[in-house]
C-alpha cells in the first residue's frame, strides 16, 4: 500500500517520501481501516522535523487522523467491517490503511461525508476540551480566539459562536479576514499584531475577554495577557509563532486570571469516560448541523507536499484534506 513516511527529520521535508510498505497487521485491541480521508493537522508537520512533544522513532508513516471504512477488526470488537469511522492515532493515518486502537475511534455522525469527519475530531475535540471542558464556556461570553485562520482556532471559532459566545476572532494575515468572517461569522475579526489589546477592550465595551485560546504563543501571548478579564483563563494551545512565551507571575495574580494548559489527546487519555463524553458531544453537534469544518483545500495524497508547505506557509483559512485513492 502507499503511505506517507517520514524516513529522516528535516526541516524542509526532504527527509518524508510517499512510499510502498506492507499493508499493516492488526494488533491486540486494534481494527484496521481503509482510509477515504485524512486532516492534516500542525503537529504532523512538527512531527517531521522533530519539534513536536510527541518523538516517534523514524521510520513512521505520518498523520494523526482520519476516516474511512472498516475492515478487520477483532470478535469482541464495538466495531464490525463495513462500518464507517472517525478517529485515529498520533501518526499513521497517511496511508491507505491504518491499524488504530479501538478506543481510537467512533462511528462517524449521520450526514457527515469522509472529507468532513476526518476534519472533525482533533481541531473540535481540542477546541471543545479547552473552551467548554477546562473554562466553563457560557453563552455571552466574549472569547478571543487567535490563529482563527487554522483548523484548531477555526474550530473554536465555530464552537464557541455555535454555543451563544461572542467572539474575537485574529489572524496575522490582513488578507485573511474576509475568509474568517465569511466561515463562521464572528462578531469581529482583527489582525493581531502590536498592541491589540485597545482593539479588544473597544469591541467588548471594555470588559475584555472572559477566555483567551491561543495556539500562536509568543509576541500574540504576550499581549493577550493584557487581554484577559479579571478572573478569567488564557488557554494554551500550542507555539506555532515559534516562541515558547514567558509570562511575570505578577500579571496573573494582579488580574487574578489563570493560565490553563490545553492537551486535548492527553486529556482524552488520561480521563477516557470524560474523553468519550468530549466525542459524543461533537459528533451530536456535528449531526444537528450546529458545526462543520472548513476545509481550505482537498487533495490526493501523492500531493502531500503542497498541503503541508502550504500550512508551513500559513497560507490556509481551514483544513487540507488527503485523499489516499486519489
Amino acid at each position: 500500500m502507499k503511505a506517507l513516511r517520514v524516513e529522516s527529520l528535516s526541516d524542509d521535508l526532504s527527509g518524508t517520501r510517499l512510499v510502498d510498505i506492507a499493508k499493516p497487521a492488526r494488533g491486540k485491541g486494534e481494527v484496521l481501516v481503509r482510509v477515504r480521508a485524512a486532516s492534516l493537522n500542525f503537529p504532523d508537520l512538527l512531527m517531521t522535523q522533530g519539534k513536536y512533544q510527541f518523538k516517534p522513532d523514524v521510520p513512521f508513516t505520518s498523520g494523526l487522523e482520519m476516516a474511512g471504512e472498516v475492515i478487520e477488526a477483532g470478535p469482541d470488537s464495538a466495531f464490525a467491517v463495513g462500518d464507517c469511522v472517525m478517529g485515529g492515532n498520533k501518526t499513521g493515518a497517511f496511508a491507505d490503511i491504518a491499524a488504530v486502537p479501538e478506543r481510537g475511534l467512533s462511528p462517524m455522525p449521520a450526514g457527515l461525508d469522509f472529507t468532513s469527519a476526518a476534519a472533525l475530531g482533533a481541531a473540535y475535540s481540542t477546541a471543545y476540551t479547552g473552551l467548554i471542558e477546562l473554562c466553563g464556556l457560557k453563552p455571552g461570553q466574549w472569547v478571543l480566539v487567535h490563529g482563527a485562520s487554522g483548523g484548531v482556532g477555526l474550530a473554536a471559532v465555530d464552537l464557541a459562536k455555535s454555543l451563544g459566545a461572542k467572539v474575537i476572532a485574529t489572524t496575522g494575515v490582513e488578507a485573511k479576514r474576509d475568509g474568517i468572517a465569511a466561515l463562521y461569522e464572528p462578531d469581529a475579526v482583527i489582525v493581531a499584531e502590536g498592541r491589540f489589546r485597545e482593539q479588544v477592550q473597544a469591541i467588548t465595551g471594555g470588559d475584555l475577554c472572559g477566555i483567551v485560546f491561543d495556539p500562536v504563543g509568543g509576541d500574540i501571548f504576550d499581549e493577550s495577557t493584557r487581554c484577559v478579564a479579571f478572573a478569567g483563563k488564557l488557554v494554551v494551545v500550542g507555539f506555532t509563532s515559534g516562541r515558547i512565551a514567558d509570562v511575570a507571575t505578577n500579571i496573573p495574580l494582579i488580574k487574578g486570571f489563570s493560565i490553563v494548559g490545553l492537551r486535548a489527546g492527553e486529556y482524552a487519555r488520561r480521563f477516557p469516560e470524560r474523553g468519550a463524553a468530549i466525542n459524543a458531544a461533537i459528533a451530536k453537534l456535528a449531526k444537528d448541523g450546529q458545526i462543520k469544518p472548513a476545509i481550505d483545500r482537498v487533495l490526493p495524497l501523492s500531493a502531500w507536499r503542497e498541503g503541508f508547505q502550504a500550512m508551513a506557509n500559513r497560507e490556509l483559512v481551514g483544513k487540507v484534506v488527503f485523499e489516499p485513492s486519489g
